[in-house]
This record gives C-alpha cells, structure tokens and sequence, in this order.
C-alpha cells in the first residue's frame, strides 16, 4: 500500500492527527453492514476532529498516518 492521499495543503511543521477506537455500532447502520462481524474500528482524525479514515486496527491507522507524512497520537 504506497498510495498517498491528500490529506490536507502543506504547511511546513508537524502535521497531528488523532488515532481513536470507534465502536463499531456507533457507525451509520449502511456501514456496520459491511463489517461483517467487527466490533471494534479505529478513527483517524485531523485537528479539527473530522474523520480522515476508518481503519481494521490500531497499528494501520499509525502506518497510515506516517506514510502520509502525518504524527499519529492516540487518544482514548
């Protein structure tokens, strides 16, 4: 998985994102269908708090983050 996104314009410091757990039932009931048995999804969000991605666990999310040139922080 090479694929960068566009997460935001270039600003020159250390852009933050936040890694949160998302309970699954939480989510749109067109979504929780796709899941197929999950409980659990972790959020990536920008400072702003609106939601960048949904991801499988935890350590994807830090993985995307940083392939994207993004500081993950977990928050709980």
């Amino acid at each position: 998985m090479d694929v960068k996104y566009d997460f935001g314009p270039e600003t020159g410091e250390e852009r933050i994102v936040y890694v949160r757990p998302v309970a699954v039932a939480d989510l749109p009931e067109e979504l929780q269908s796709q899941l197929g048995g999950v409980d659990r999804l972790y959020a990536v969000h920008d400072t702003n708090g609106e939601r960048l991605a949904l991801v499988k666990d935890r350590g994807l999310a830090f993985v995307l983050a940083r392939q994207n040139d993004l500081a993950p922080v977990s928050v709980h």
